[in-house]
């Protein structure tokens, strides 16, 4: 049996559901935070539901096989877990925030003075990275009150939009870290557990698919050169008669490939020029590498 830990609450909790459920693994329940255990569409693999910030210490300490937590979360705790895959929701930074009115302009501008966080280890490696001796503050909530109580100088916290801080009269001066959302496996679990790996496929393959798109056109056997010469697929394009042509001379060609679909705009223009017609573009539900 592989237990897998992911948010029970949260801005990390719906996308979370979402992925496992493209990627085949569909939990029961997965809305209901309020609940600690849940099944899956694969007997052999069930989930935890637990509090992001304790994950990565239950895949560390084999409460979970397996997780899904920020990597903000995994470096603060120092887990001492494998990093599978990087499935880049939940993007967050770090920065370093003191207030508006503040003269300090970078980091180094605060050289013996305090930082408050709720990350005090990302914080200290932050500057001692940066060679500025501070003294590092942890707070447990309203880290952004500490300047304004005389509490702090600056803030290293969360930040996502910079409303918060702008509410709060706080301007960033620098970026302290990056978070996205990994998934995470315990390293003896990984060495005993095949399907762990299953999983990471599973999940690589739905993220794939939703940087890529399917195209479907069809295309004048004459113009067929110009066509591939747009297309810049995963290993070209995959070409077929349609036999419904009326005559050589003026014979279709079924044209299909993969592509980036950030690319999709400017190929398709591309395409219609070069004489390509009735062209689909098809979003891909997993590519399995």
């Amino acid at each position: 049996m592989i237990r897998i830990a992911i948010p029970n609450k949260g801005r990390l909790h719906e996308p979370t559901i979402s992925i496992f459920n493209d990627a085949g693994l569909h939990i029961s329940g997965g809305a209901e935070s309020r609940k600690l255990f849940a099944k899956t569409t694969d007997p052999e693999i069930s989930i935890l539901f637990a509090r992001a910030a304790d994950i990565p210490e239950y895949v560390q300490d084999g409460a979970a096989d397996v997780g899904v937590t920020g990597l903000d979360l995994i470096t603060e705790r120092g887990a001492d877990v494998e990093t599978l895959l990087d499935l880049g929701f939940g993007k967050a930074n770090l920065v370093l925030a003191v207030p508006e009115d503040s003269e300090f302009q970078g980091p180094q501008d605060l050289e013996g003075k305090k930082v408050a966080t709720e990350f005090p280890v990302i914080t200290g490696q932050y500057f001692e990275k940066l060679g500025v001796n501070v003294e590092v503050i942890k707070v447990t909530g309203a880290c952004e009150m500490t300047p304004h109580v005389g509490i702090a100088d600056a803030i290293v916290d969360i930040s996502s939009s910079g409303t918060t801080l702008m509410i709060n009269r706080l301007k960033a001066i620098d970026r302290a870290f990056s978070s996205t959302v990994y998934l995470i496996a315990n390293k003896e679990s990984l060495k005993t557990k095949e399907k762990i790996l299953d999983i990471k496929t599973a999940l690589e393959s739905v993220l794939n698919a939703k940087r890529r798109r399917y195209l479907m056109m069809n295309v004048p056997e004459s113009s067929l050169q110009a066509v591939k010469e747009v297309l810049p697929g995963m290993s070209g394009p995959t070409v077929m008669k349609v036999e419904s042509s009326k005559s050589s001379e003026d014979s279709i060609l079924a044209v299909h490939a993969v592509v980036d679909a950030d690319l999709i705009f400017t190929i398709v223009n591309k395409l219609k020029k070069v004489g390509a017609r009735d062209i689909l573009v098809v979003p891909i539900e997993r590519i399995m590498p």
